[in-house]
């Protein structure tokens, strides 16, 4: 159960990042949200460099809920770095964006998303989907370790 891991929410439109925090609250989901505005941020929190290098301030998200469409580095590009890094590509990505075009749903699987959902349009909507997010992944999902990255949840994991 990953119920005490982060969230990293990977979304450069503010206002998507507002519904997802109010989504979460109604939807009891206790898990902390960190939030990357765009690609190359995403990839400095899940590598842990920068201003991300404290572990135990930034730890590995359990569930990554990623944007396509991001400033600087698009979606497909975090998803590609992130599938190809040993310690991290076990971590569970769903794919949450407006697109609904065939290409990138079929990328985003080629690349290794573990789901593909469009962005509903209503609020309630949204905080359903959040619900069963947070119930599969967090709760029912058994999850891989992180091993070889210092995650402060992972007994396996090497210190930093």
């Amino acid at each position: 159960m990953r119920e005490d891991y982060p969230i990293l929410l990977v979304e450069d439109d503010e206002n998507d990042v507002m519904l997802m925090q109010r989504a979460l609250r109604k939807a009891n989901v206790a898990a902390p949200l960190h939030v990357a505005g765009d690609g190359d941020e995403a990839v400095a929190y899940l590598a842990g460099t920068g201003q991300f290098a404290e572990r135990v301030r930034w730890p590995l998200p359990g569930l990554v809920l990623l944007d396509l469409k991001l400033p600087r580095r698009s979606g497909l590009e975090v998803l590609d770095w992130l599938r190809s890094q040993s310690g991290l590509r076990r971590i569970p990505v769903v794919v949450l964006t407006s697109s609904r075009e065939v290409p990138d749903v079929d990328r985003a699987y080629d690349l290794g998303a573990n789901s593909y959902l469009v962005k509903p349009g209503s609020p309630a909507d949204l905080v359903a989907m959040v619900q069963a997010l947070a119930g599969y992944w967090l709760h029912w999902n058994e999850a891989p370790t992180t091993r070889g990255v210092h995650d402060p949840h992972d007994p396996h994991a090497r210190p930093a």
